[in-house]
């Protein structure tokens, strides 16, 4: 029996997809589906009917190679995330910005990534003492500013106070001044002033009359809901006494003998701008 050669068998190809062109089986056409670009075969005589959309074939159409989306990112940092219908961008967030859950909690964005939003660290090592002779003072360096992001945000108020008197009356508060403006009281942060009683954020700070040596770590912590400011807000403690008959000391004994059984100690100021709490 002869043999007939047919040659080789091969698909048709029609370069890229045209509208106007018609198209039979075994044509192979070259098309872009939004960014994907694929090369498709025709199954069935079809004029008119793009090879797909949206990913989807067209039944006149099956993919012969299906290709693969371009990279969304544009810039170093860039993530790819899934949007409402198909992979998209995510622009590299701020400086000291974190990955979180967008409110509507269906997509990533950069946010704050916790409470926290910024924090200001203040160390004081030197000793000084005060009289106050019944009036407010601040013990040198015990003072500290803080710019919020957010005039909204609440800011955090932490001060660990290395003390010390003798045989005294008084208790301490926490001013602020925004700006250079007026001194308040940050509200909220002192007891009630009922009857001759007075204000204060510790209480009554008294030492026993013989104790010249004793020191001790009071936390004076409060938090300012109120500053309703994005200006640089300065943030003092103030401490008042009954009267000024002995000082009050701060990093070191009332005392303070210059000898191996004196310590001196520390002291230090945080403020911490956090997203508004109840």
């Amino acid at each position: 029996m002869a043999t007939i050669d047919l040659g080789k068998i091969k698909f048709n190809w029609r370069g890229t997809y045209a509208g106007g062109t018609a198209y039979v089986p075994d044509d192979v056409v070259y098309y872009m589906d939004g960014s994907v670009g694929s090369s498709y075969m025709c199954v069935a005589n079809t004029t008119g009917n793009a090879p797909s959309s949206g990913g989807t074939p067209h039944a006149s159409w099956e993919y012969l190679a299906k290709g693969q989306a371009t990279s969304p990112t544009t810039t170093q940092g860039d993530l790819i995330v899934r949007g409402a219908s198909a992979d998209e961008r995510l622009a590299i967030g701020a400086a000291g910005k974190a990955l979180v859950v967008n409110s509507s909690a269906n997509g990533l964005e950069y946010g704050d990534g916790g409470n926290v939003v910024q924090t200001k660290y203040k160390t004081i090592t030197s000793a000084t003492s005060v009289s106050t002779n019944t009036t407010y003072v601040t013990p040198s360096g015990f003072s500290h500013t803080i710019t919020p992001t957010s005039a909204s945000n609440h800011i955090l108020i932490t001060f660990n106070v290395c003390y010390s008197s003798q045989n005294q009356y008084g208790s301490h508060r926490i001013t602020r001044t925004i700006s250079g403006g007026s001194e308040v009281v940050v509200p909220g942060s002192v007891g009630d002033q009922v009857g001759s009683r007075r204000q204060g954020i510790d209480g009554n700070n008294y030492a026993l009359a013989g104790d010249t040596h004793g020191q001790g770590i009071q936390t004076l912590m409060c938090i300012d809901k109120t500053h309703n400011t994005t200006s640089a807000i300065t943030y003092k403690l103030q401490i008042h006494s009954y009267n000024g008959t002995y000082q009050y000391n701060y990093n070191r004994s009332h005392s303070d003998d210059n000898d191996t059984y004196s310590y001196r100690g520390i002291s230090t100021i945080q403020l911490q701008e956090v997203l508004p709490t109840s």
